[in-house]
């Protein structure tokens, strides 16, 4: 269960709010249909996070009214990805956003306090792969996790990331992102006992074929618990990393 939802049914429970005021907490219309867009307004209270604007291929008008539509329903923090200055900019005009160049990524709404199990090391092989990076880490942060930033740790110069391993033994989940042969997520697997996500990026010279060679490798990674999203997908990193460290015992499975 999500942590709002959980949150009101045990102030219910403790008597600090009326049934009438939990009801109005939770109940919600499924979804608002706004002609361009079917904006999820259940994703929250099934999923545990609003839903989240893919940005790129929308405009700016279509964005600012999805974005509306989430505030209006109270349903933030909201994240917009891929979206760029132009855009961002548009966004400004109508509401109090955070915005980030690099990470092509806005945030509207107050960043919550991290409520996870334990810090999401995020490390890059190399300077380049840090806008990936930093999709996941401002998405993480987002969605209530305390992240750490380990960027150009690459094995070319693996003493850096060695340098740093009190951070791989300490975090509940890793994010592992980078481009060229995409090593690094094998060599952090085998130093962590955490999940790690690994992220090949689109960095590399004419074979590395715009990520899919870092993709490749990181799909056939030796190291046991590495799992793999699609290439450039800091989001998506970031997002599932959140799932792992938000995780609880479900009510009526212990054992």
């Amino acid at each position: 269960m999500n942590n709002d939802t959980r949150k009101t049914l045990e102030a219910l429970e403790r008597g600090e709010i009326s049934v009438d005021e939990a009801l109005t907490r939770i109940k919600t219309e499924p979804f608002e249909d706004i002609g361009y867009a079917m904006v999820d307004l259940h994703r929250k209270v099934m999923q545990g996070a609003a839903e989240v604007i893919y940005g790129e291929s929308k405009t700016a008008e279509q964005i600012t009214g999805i974005v509306d539509v989430l505030v209006e329903k109270g349903q933030l923090p909201v994240l917009v990805t891929r979206i760029n200055e132009a855009k961002a900019e548009a966004l400004a005009a109508r509401h109090d956003i955070r915005y980030s160049k690099e990470a092509r990524i806005a945030v509207i709404g107050d960043q919550p306090e991290p409520d996870g199990i334990g810090p999401i090391v995020i490390a890059t092989g190399g300077t380049s792969d840090i806008p990936v990076a930093e999709e996941a880490a401002i998405t993480a942060e987002t969605l209530g996790n305390e992240v750490v930033r380990l960027y150009d740790v690459g094995v070319a110069g693996i003493h850096r990331l060695l340098a740093h391993k009190e951070y791989i033994t300490q975090a509940s989940v890793i994010i592992a992102i980078a481009g060229m042969e995409g090593a690094l997520a094998s060599v952090v697997g085998g130093l962590a006992d955490c999940p790690v996500i690994a992220v090949p990026t689109s960095v590399g010279y004419g074979a590395a074929f715009e990520g899919l060679s870092a993709l490749l490798s990181m799909l056939n990674s030796c190291a046991s618990g590495v799992a793999c999203v699609n290439i450039d997908n800091g989001f998506g990193a970031g997002f599932i990393a959140s799932r792992i460290n938000h995780m609880q015992i479900k009510k009526g499975t212990e054992k």
